[in-house]
């Protein structure tokens, strides 16, 4: 699947596809279970291109979702989605939930949900 967004917020368009495969190289196949760590330089890279993703997918998310009728379960999902993925924009790594591995776990789980939101309301264009 190549699902591309347009943004006027990007000079480029995005690739769902790749947000989802960038998600996968933390991820993998079972959500992180059983998944080694990247190395360092890796995370490191990783985790900004998953910041860059949720960056651009989030107000993409947010708009289509407010043009929902206020009452919409699908509506009220998205949004808390979106907050969800603010959150764990603004949080910083700790040891205690991981380190920069699992925070960057976190990231890539909100980003797949975001994909999964957008996707679902029909915004794909193909």
């Amino acid at each position: 699947m190549n699902t591309v967004i347009e943004s006027s917020n990007a000079t480029a368009p995005a690739d769902i596809a790749t947000m989802r495969e960038t998600a996968t190289l933390l991820l993998g196949p079972e959500n992180g279970r059983e998944m080694p760590p990247p190395a360092p330089d890796d995370l490191e890279t990783l985790t900004a291109l998953l910041r860059g993703h949720l960056q651009l997918l989030i107000p993409l998310v947010e708009a289509r979702a407010a043009r929902q009728p206020e009452d919409s379960i699908a509506r009220y999902c998205a949004l808390a989605c979106v907050g969800e993925a603010r959150r764990k924009l603004s949080e910083q790594a700790s040891p205690r939930y991981g380190g920069e591995a699992g925070h960057a776990r976190r990231l890539a789980r909100v980003l797949r949900a975001l994909c999964d939101h957008y996707e679902a309301r029909g915004h794909a264009q193909r």
